[in-house]
């Protein structure tokens, strides 16, 4: 009997409890209450479960709502932007002391930010927005300084090009636009040389490929052979004075055809310029026509090559010739030429580097008693996946059309990409 009467105290408490957390006569009541044909099955459950997916999905709408308000300020989801910063510090020294060519140490930087929209897919809005503070020889023309990180916007944040491009059936692609340039246009890439000085672009930065940021439009055909052919026309637009296409605006009409394989590809243009179009990096100072002189056709070649494999002594060729004829001009002056070679070696001394030399003859008249000659040499590496350094060295001799006009050059310029 005592240890009966102690069990039952100690369980006493216990069923206390267990009655609090559980109501078994709730429970009772609760099954009592219940016909044989609410038994629990799979669909017990589905009204709840269906508004509880209901109250989610609410909740999800107002998330993406409140994510297009946010969104609404930014990017659409087709447009891409990438940039880049160039500093550069640079030192000439001219044989001759020039007003157009002092001599200086001076630094600049360009930043230039590249935004890209498609609307379809197979089509692309392209705006690159620039600024820089590049001054005296850093956008020197006349001896070859010009330097492709070259802006001289003073500091001002502008819309530097802007054009708009899609495709017309399977080979066809048309571009159109306020700020483009002829080579942009083109279907055949003329060179594969990277150069440092601008006046090497392109495979000789002359009459034939010279070009200006002007209101133009275009066309190219690319087979799926290699073959490519393309035409397009920029002119400038003068204020009330000239107008777009007009008699009297300065215009470039260029038709290039050419052949691209992996390894090589060829390609000649022919370049029509009318009313005292001026532009061109690879000139030198007597090439300037007769006055009266306004129309010119400029002929380029250009043919490049590159090795199977990079890493070795056989470099990367780029090579380019042009000659032009000058309507109307003296017979001693009515022809000018200009030739450019580029080497590239890539990978030699660590992944992604490159070395470049360049050389030949700017633009020159065949009356001219001297020979212009110009250069440049450089090496590229990266030192990082986003931070490229770049020392150059460049110059020429007689690179105005003047004896003994000579230019030595270095740069040293650092280029971020983001």
């Amino acid at each position: 009997m005592l240890v009966a009467g102690a069990s039952l105290s100690l369980l006493a408490p216990v069923v206390a409890q267990a009655s609090d957390v559980v109501n078994l006569e709730e429970m009772n009541s609760y099954t009592r209450s219940k016909t044989n044909s609410s038994k629990l099955d799979s669909k017990t459950f589905i009204n709840e479960v269906s508004e509880d997916i209901a109250n989610l999905k609410g909740r999800v709408d107002g998330l993406e709502v409140k994510q297009n308000e946010f969104e609404a300020g930014g990017f659409s989801d087709t447009t891409t932007l990438d940039g880049k910063v160039v500093m550069g510090l640079m030192a000439t020294d001219h044989s001759k002391v020039k007003t157009d060519g002092t001599d200086d140490l001076a630094a600049a930087y360009q930043y230039t930010m590249n935004l890209n929209t498609s609307f379809t897919g197979d089509d692309n809005l392209y705006v690159r927005l620039r600024s820089g503070n590049s001054v005296g020889n850093f956008v020197n023309k006349t001896f070859g300084t010009y330097l492709v990180m070259g802006s001289g916007y003073a500091d001002a944040l502008t819309v530097d090009k802007i054009w708009y491009t899609f495709p017309v059936g399977e080979n066809n692609t048309v571009w159109v636009g306020p700020k483009i340039e002829n080579y942009y246009m083109h279907g055949t890439t003329p060179s594969i040389y990277k150069p440092v000085t601008k006046q090497f672009t392109l495979g000789g930065n002359g009459d034939a490929y010279g070009a200006s940021t002007d209101s133009g439009f275009g066309w190219a055909y690319k087979a799926d052979n290699g073959f490519a052919v393309s035409s397009n026309v920029v002119s400038k637009q003068n204020g009330a004075a000239h107008g777009f296409l007009t008699n009297d605006a300065r215009t470039s009409w260029a038709t290039q055809a050419g052949y691209t394989t992996d390894r090589w590809s060829v390609s000649a243009i022919v370049n029509q310029k009318y009313n005292g179009w001026t532009d061109g990096y690879y000139e030198s100072l007597q090439h300037t026509p007769s006055s009266g002189v306004t129309n010119f056709t400029a002929v380029g070649l250009r043919a490049w090559w590159r090795p199977v494999e990079t890493g070795t002594a056989m470099p990367s060729v780029s090579l380019g010739y042009d000659t032009t004829a000058h309507d109307g001009a003296p017979d001693a002056s009515d022809n000018s030429t200009a030739w450019f070679a580029g080497l590239s070696w890539q990978d030699m001394i660590q992944a992604d580097d490159r070395i470049g030399i360049a050389f030949g003859q700017p633009t020159t008249n065949e009356d001219e008693n001297n020979e212009p000659f110009a250069y440049e040499a450089y090496y590229e590496f990266k030192a990082n996946d986003s931070v490229t350094i770049t020392p150059t060295v460049f110059g020429g001799s007689d690179r105005n059309g003047t004896a003994g006009d000579d230019i030595f050059g270095a740069v040293l310029q650092t280029t971020f990409k983001f």
